[in-house]
C-alpha cells in the first residue's frame, strides 16, 4: 500500500507558502531546466498539495514570472546598498559602486538570470528595458545631473543604454574567458562609465 505524500501544515503564512513554492520551482528549474518541470514535481518538492499551487499561481509560467521579479528585486537590493555605502555626495564612487555591483550580481546569477528571463519564453521588448534596476540608475543619473556632478539630457535613456551596455559586456566576457577576470572586467565597465558621463 502507497503511503501518502505528507504536505507542510496548513498554518503556514500565505506569503511562506508562496515563497517556499517558488523556491521549489527555482531548485528545480537550475536542475533539470524550466521545461521538463512539472507542476507535480514543484509541488512535490515544496511539499504541498497540487491544488495548493493553483491558489498562489496560474501556471508554470506565472511562477517564472514571479521568481523573475524577485531576481529583480534582489538585484536592485544589492546594488542600492553598493550605492548607498557611498557619501552623499560623491557620485563618481556611487557610479563606480553601481558598475561593481552590477558586474558581481551579474555574474553570481548569471545561470538562473538566463534560466528565469530566457529559458521558456522569449523576452518581450517591453521586458528589456522597463525594470527596476533600470529604474534606479535613471533617478541615480537625475540625482548626480542636479548636483552638477555630470550631464545627462536624457536620464532614462542613458540608464537603458548603460545598463544594457553593462550586461552585454558581462555577456562577451563570461562567453569569451574561461575565467572572467571580474576586476578588470569591472574596472573597465568604470572607466567607460566615467568617460560617458564626464561633466
Amino acid at each position: 500500500m502507497r503511503t501518502p505524500t505528507k504536505s507542510r501544515p496548513r498554518t503556514q503564512p500565505p506569503e511562506v507558502r508562496r515563497e517556499e513554492l517558488m523556491n521549489a520551482a527555482r531548485r528545480l528549474f537550475l536542475k533539470q531546466g524550466v521545461g521538463p518541470t512539472t507542476i507535480d514535481q514543484i509541488t512535490a518538492a515544496a511539499k504541498v498539495a497540487k491544488g495548493t499551487f493553483y491558489l498562489y499561481f496560474s501556471s508554470k509560467d506565472a511562477v517564472l514570472a514571479a521568481l523573475g521579479d524577485r531576481f529583480a528585486e534582489e538585484h536592485l537590493a544589492k546594488i542600492k546598498a553598493a550605492t548607498n555605502a557611498k557619501p552623499s555626495g560623491d557620485w563618481k564612487g556611487k557610479l563606480a559602486a553601481w558598475a561593481a555591483a552590477g558586474v558581481a550580481t551579474y555574474l553570481d546569477s548569471i545561470r538562473l538570470h538566463d534560466i528565469l528571463f530566457f529559458g521558456s519564453l522569449p523576452p518581450t521588448r517591453e521586458g528589456l528595458v522597463d525594470n527596476i534596476v533600470i529604474d534606479h540608475l535613471a533617478e541615480l543619473l537625475r540625482a548626480g545631473a542636479a548636483a552638477q556632478a555630470w550631464f545627462v539630457d536624457d536620464p532614462r535613456l542613458t540608464a537603458v543604454f548603460l545598463f544594457s551596455g553593462l550586461h552585454a559586456a558581462v555577456d562577451d566576457a563570461y562567453t569569451k574567458e574561461k575565467r572572467v577576470n571580474r576586476t578588470r572586467l569591472t574596472q573597465r565597465l568604470q572607466l567607460l562609465l566615467f568617460r560617458a558621463m564626464a561633466p
